[in-house]
């Protein structure tokens, strides 16, 4: 078979073109007569390739001067202890827990000092954001956490929380690149790249420059520290070079595309097409609350488990695969990145309304 419309959550679908060029250089990266997977990190090449990559994405999101850009690796879950690790200097944190990602970070942070759970929208399965507005920020509080898009339940923050004047720090792992955003908002911002970017197994970070010292928790192990990846250029220990490499095709690709005003005016078409239906569909139906919607997962349920197994299993046959939902939630959850072409989701819509009109 060709290649099938993937809506899987992470890993995910990357940009044809991206593969495509990667492809054709896995023998021999531009005359250096040596794929990026075997070439030192140390040298002129690969230099050029994260110095090129880190530009392009400062250039796509007008990351400010005073932040860092650090590839990092151990996934959204390492930072979970990293950013406690770093930051937690009065021991005090605030977060809010919308989501699975959210929960687990919190339940880490605790391992460190007074975490608190200052909203959460856990008493409705996860299905809306709270109200943010007004919240019993801690005085102390060192930063107040959220994960922005919930990659499980298909929720994103519309507006920033009103954290006080704290510092507020985002996972923003599947929502990355998205739609543009003011990063001078947030004191951090990282996400695994596996969703939105490029490959599993680089994360990356911007982090505002006076978070970055030598003052960390006591027993912080030196790879831990934010200050270590900063004073190397991410270039402390062996980086994932081809990982990196692959995330810095993926922003030439966005740049060349337009940008990330184009991207979010695309994904904002792609995610209304499935919404649309599943808003006057009567077998289907979306799982959150309208003004909390994603536009990158979007889950839904026919109501029934067999009915919901039937219809992944005839998906799948039909080319459209990784429909399945979390299994923390079940159902089906179409994720539908920068690189998922905006057909794939007319064709799911198309199957979807035959599956219905046969299933009624």
């Amino acid at each position: 078979m060709g290649r099938v419309y993937n809506f899987s959550a992470g890993p995910a679908v990357l940009p044809e073109e991206v593969l495509r060029e990667a492809a054709a250089e896995m023998l021999d990266y531009q005359g250096s007569g040596q794929s990026v997977m075997e070439m030192s990190h140390r040298s002129k090449v690969f230099d050029k390739i994260i110095k090129d990559a880190e530009q392009d994405l400062r250039d796509l999101l007008n990351i400010p001067d005073n932040y860092k850009v650090l590839f990092l690796q151990g996934g959204a879950h390492l930072q979970f202890a990293m950013i406690p690790m770093n930051l937690m200097k009065n021991r005090v944190a605030d977060y809010i827990v919308t989501g699975q990602w959210a929960k687990r970070a919190f339940k880490e942070a605790q391992k460190f000092g007074d975490a608190k759970c200052i909203a959460s929208s856990e008493d409705k399965t996860f299905s809306y954001i709270p109200d943010c507005s007004d919240l019993p920020i801690d005085d102390n509080a060192d930063y107040v956490y959220i994960c922005e898009n919930n990659t499980i339940y298909g929720t994103k923050f519309k507006t920033l929380p009103n954290t006080k004047g704290k510092d507020l720090v985002a996972d923003v792992s599947s929502c990355f690149l998205s739609e543009p955003m003011d990063v001078s908002k947030y004191a951090i911002i990282y996400g695994g790249a596996q969703k939105n970017i490029g490959p599993a197994g680089v994360v990356i970070a911007i982090i505002r420059e006076d978070l970055i010292t030598e003052d960390v928790l006591p027993g912080t192990p030196t790879m831990l520290q934010f200050k270590t990846h900063a004073d190397n250029d991410s270039l402390y220990n062996t980086p994932p070079c081809y990982g990196i490499y692959i995330c810095g095709k993926v922003f030439k690709w966005l740049k060349k595309q337009g940008g990330l005003e184009v991207m979010k005016e695309r994904n904002e078409k792609k995610a209304a097409i499935l919404y649309d239906f599943l808003d006057q569909s009567k077998l289907f139906k979306g799982t959150v609350e309208k003004n909390s919607r994603s536009l990158m997962n979007v889950p839904f349920v026919t109501g029934d488990a067999d009915l919901d197994a039937k219809f992944i299993k005839e998906a799948t046959e039909a080319g459209f695969v990784n429909l399945k939902g979390h299994r923390s939630v079940g159902g089906m959850r179409a994720s539908i990145y920068n690189a998922m072409p905006i057909e794939g989701v007319e064709k799911l819509v198309e199957f979807m309304k035959k599956f219905e009109a046969e299933n009624a």
